[in-house]
């Protein structure tokens, strides 16, 4: 441990293969994926994580005088706000209306992931705080408008605030495995008529001349990767948004974090239409990209909430995290949870306009999730 953190030399690094894998593990440690190195190097090396795509790396790195890496954040420089699914274009529009440039701007991210989890990286019982103080310098010596930690703990979150960082609050919704050990067990533990339901939903889709499976790991063949990438592309054309992710990104996703990597496939006549990838933490699987090339009954939610469901109980998973937005997974099973961002903004009048919002958006996002709780599906007496 440091006891003196002044004597930590901070240094920004252009590519997180500059850091040694070990190093940077050793900080973020093994318990979720999307800040793991092999996650970002992946990430980089396909050509998702570049100047194409206006994500150009800044990884912070603090070293103790024997060179040792004490603290790393995953931070990029961005000329837009687009893949961080925490929105501040609002933000930016109003500054910019008023005169000021809000881009470029340095984001603390796991790109393109709007999956919770450490983004202060630290080791050797180095507070989180010693990385608020290193990232507004970083801010301040780039010239950039503003840093945003988004998708942090509630921990981290809590640092941030004390260090005077503006805190925002969000909302996903998460399937929470109380002790299932089968998909009727957690059946069992809704209402009547929401059990009906997903069973139905379930019946149909499975009705429809499909079949699903698993994959992980070594099971997956680039015939796969191949055929998610056109499902991928057909959900990023549906959705009228951005194709980050490169075909390379795939296999070299798997490459990296081997059985970590879960891909749901649905298959007519062995040949697959449809996918949803998930990764594997050390409590949790994480649902991220989904898409298909046919569409059939209650698809997205077999592939996306059902089978993530199944693996979890199979595997011991504490929960299943499905990503961002959608209410309508509350009637499957996955309830309200509150999500964490901090933000560090320079100019002192956007501050104070930007902490007027925020003072009146927390109390309401705490009254909204409060609210989708009680459309929650489980027996009352549960």
């Amino acid at each position: 441990m440091a006891d003196d953190q002044t004597e930590l030399t901070l240094r920004l690094h252009a590519s997180i293969a500059d850091i040694p894998a070990l190093e940077w593990d050793a900080c973020a440690g093994t318990g979720n994926p999307f800040v793991s190195h092999a996650f970002l190097l992946a990430l980089e090396e396909s050509g998702s994580v570049s100047a194409r795509t206006g994500w150009l790396p800044q990884h912070i790195a603090l070293r103790d005088p024997n060179g040792r890496l004490l603290a790393a954040a995953p931070a990029y420089a961005k000329n837009h706000s687009y893949g961080e699914y925490v929105f501040d274009h609002g933000w930016a529009d109003a500054f910019q209306r008023a005169g000021g440039q809000y881009y470029p701007k340095l984001q603390v991210a796991s790109p393109f992931s709007p999956v919770p989890g450490p983004r202060l990286l630290t080791r050797d019982g180095l507070p989180p705080e010693a990385l608020a103080g290193a990232l507004a310098q970083v801010t301040q010596e780039l010239g950039l408008s503003s840093c945003h930690v988004t998708f942090c703990t509630e921990a981290e979150w809590q640092a941030l605030g004390e260090a005077g960082w503006l805190q925002r609050l969000g909302t996903q919704f998460h399937w929470h495995n109380n002790g299932y050990a089968t998909f009727d067990d957690f059946l069992n533990a809704l209402s009547s008529r929401k059990r009906k339901q997903i069973r139905r939903e379930r019946r149909d889709a499975q009705s429809a001349g499909l079949t699903f499976r698993a994959l992980r790991g070594a099971e997956i063949t680039p015939r796969h990767w191949r055929a998610f990438h056109r499902c991928y592309m057909d959900t990023v054309d549906r959705k009228w948004g951005s194709a980050y992710l490169t075909e390379r990104f795939w296999p070299l996703l798997a490459e990296r974090l081997g059985d970590r990597v879960v891909l749901m496939v649905a298959e007519r006549d062995g040949e697959p239409v449809a996918g949803a990838l998930n990764l594997v933490g050390a409590d949790a699987l994480y649902g991220r990209n989904w898409g298909a090339l046919e569409q059939a009954p209650f698809l997205h939610f077999e592939l996306c909430y059902y089978q993530a469901i199944d693996f979890a109980i199979a595997h011991g998973l504490s929960r299943v995290e499905a990503g961002a937005q959608g209410e309508h997974k509350i009637q499957r099973g996955y309830l309200p949870a509150p999500t964490y961002s901090a933000h560090w903004i320079e100019h002192r009048g956007l501050k104070r306009a930007v902490a007027a919002f925020l003072e009146e958006e927390r109390p309401a996002m705490l009254e909204n999730m409060a609210e989708l709780a009680t459309l929650s599906p489980f027996r009352q007496d549960d």
